[in-house]
């Protein structure tokens, strides 16, 4: 019976480290370019008693096995890279990926960042930056007191300048894609950094080889569906409950049997 008290307690521990990725998906459920996260389980080693095929104590063959699990454990808590509702905010700054791709991002440290969030800004330099002000990569400059920004589904930003009618282009937004976007490694500030499981990022044109279009003046929100984590948060919470009245009547039948009389 003290089996059953661990099988229950990692029952419970897996089911607590649900809850916690649900409410972190409840948590971002209006955060701009949030994916949400999704917790996958295995179940654990088996002890076996009678392996299936092996003689039986009559002379004959076992034709099932005798196997008792030890529980379950999270093995991986994947992001679902799937479109996010796409809102429309007339913003000339604001960009969202019709499809596959991430912008780039230049982190202090010199390395590239990688984001969803298309909500740009201007910094005092003219460049586009996220909220935080890291500059996209390739940097783009927008020539003071140019007006009428427009950004093209290819990613060519153009502008008009002070006494010009012509459009001047001013740089060109790059994509990133990756064969295994669910290995890259979340850090926050709705960023994304490559590992060795995402594989290398593979840059291109928006609208070619696979990557998304671009829209201005939109913006991509979190693919969090509500109705889908409270339906998830309960059934977290009743695998929780039935966990613990597992060990509660293990504990049970462990008190009966120390409470035997001769």
């Amino acid at each position: 019976m003290l089996r059953a008290l661990w099988v229950s307690a990692a029952g419970m521990k897996a089911q607590q480290l649900f809850i916690d990725t649900i409410a972190n998906n409840l948590a971002n459920v209006n955060t701009t370019g949030f994916k949400k996260s999704r917790v996958n389980f295995q179940d654990l080693l088996y002890q076996i008693i009678a392996i299936a095929g092996g003689k039986a104590p009559g002379g004959g063959q076992l034709p099932v096995g005798m196997e008792i699990g030890h529980g379950v454990q999270p093995v991986a808590i994947e992001k679902i890279f799937s479109q996010g509702e796409i809102t429309e905010t007339k913003n000339p700054l604001d960009m969202v990926i019709e499809g596959r791709g991430f912008f780039q991002i230049l982190q202090p440290d010199g390395n590239i960042a990688y984001t969803r969030d298309g909500s740009f800004k201007l910094d005092k330099d003219g460049r586009l930056v996220t909220a935080n002000g890291l500059a996209m990569e390739p940097e783009i400059v927008i020539p003071p007191g140019a007006t009428n920004i427009s950004i093209s589904q290819d990613g060519s930003v153009t502008v008009l300048t002070p006494g010009t009618t012509t459009p001047t282009e001013v740089g060109k937004v790059t994509l990133a894609k990756f064969i295994n976007p669910g290995g890259l490694e979340s850090i926050g500030y709705n960023l994304y950094k490559a590992t060795d499981a995402s594989g290398e990022a593979i840059t291109g044109t928006p609208g070619l080889e696979g990557f998304g279009n671009l829209a201005q003046g939109f913006l991509e929100m979190s693919n969090v569906q509500v109705v889908e984590e409270m339906a998830n948060m309960i059934i977290a919470q009743r695998a929780y409950e039935v966990n613990s009245k597992a060990i509660q009547t293990t504990d049970e039948m462990l008190r009966i049997a120390n409470n035997l009389r001769r």
